[in-house]
């Protein structure tokens, strides 16, 4: 395998539950900071780098309609959440000398940065991280189409997404210790297959796009620059 990083833009899919660390709810400052690393061990290799961070670990939209929330509330809710993840993950970037941007769907400008696609591939061409925050901006649509979409705007080569455990599996591997991991997988399998690897709405826009997505885990330390190098444990849907 080449040692060098097989792509020059990907982005970033990061689930909020990747920043809980051990905790039931929150961010996990030790845990944003070591995935903050990852991101800079990444960026250093020369990959231009942009995230897309998830809310669930301060909210989650879903759970809110369960417990009779109108949904569209709750949804926005979601997203305000992913702002929050947004300049904690740009603090720890920033943090270890590097330069990033959050732009979000909803404007927000005493914050951030409103998301405009130009700008967005500006940013990414001087060097600098771009985190996307407030998922499309719009309710009923996941963080994982907010990622789908934004790799296709802003032309990425992959798109990586960050989850709990290594990989794609037939079972969930925590639960059933026969479950087997695939190696690789087309985007009609997991379409098919029902495997719930990203949402349907995101794996039909990675398929249209011809964008790959390489599913790995976050909570292993230096995953992320591995992966950008074909290497350790991963599944890619192509």
């Amino acid at each position: 395998m080449s040692k060098t990083p097989q792509y020059q833009r990907v982005l970033l899919k990061c689930s909020g539950e990747a920043l809980l660390g051990n905790q039931q709810y929150g961010i996990d400052v030790e845990t944003v900071s070591r995935i903050a690393k990852d991101i800079s061990a990444a960026h250093a290799m020369g990959v231009e780098v942009c995230v897309v961070v998830g809310g669930g670990n301060i909210f989650r939209g879903i759970s809110g309609t369960a417990k009779g929330m109108d949904r569209s509330s709750a949804d926005y809710m979601g997203m305000l959440a992913t702002v929050m993840n947004a300049l904690a993950l740009q603090n720890a970037i920033e943090a270890l000398g590097m330069h990033s941007r959050v732009l979000s769907a909803i404007p927000m400008s005493a914050v951030c940065e409103p998301y405009i696609r130009r700008r967005a591939e500006r940013h990414l061409e001087k060097g600098r991280i771009v985190i996307f925050a407030a998922g499309t901006g719009n309710p009923y649509f996941t963080t994982d189409t907010a990622a789908a979409l934004r790799a296709a705007e802003m032309k990425c080569n992959a798109l990586l997404k960050g989850t709990n455990v290594d990989g794609v599996y037939d079972k969930d591997p925590r639960l059933h210790a026969d479950a087997e991991r695939y190696d690789t997988l087309s985007h009609l399998d997991v379409l098919a297959k029902d495997l719930k690897v990203m949402d349907a709405a995101a794996i039909s826009l990675a398929r249209e796009n011809k964008i790959p997505i390489l599913v790995f885990s976050i909570q292993e330390e230096g995953a992320f620059a591995r992966v950008l190098k074909k290497e350790g444990c991963f599944t890619e849907v192509v």
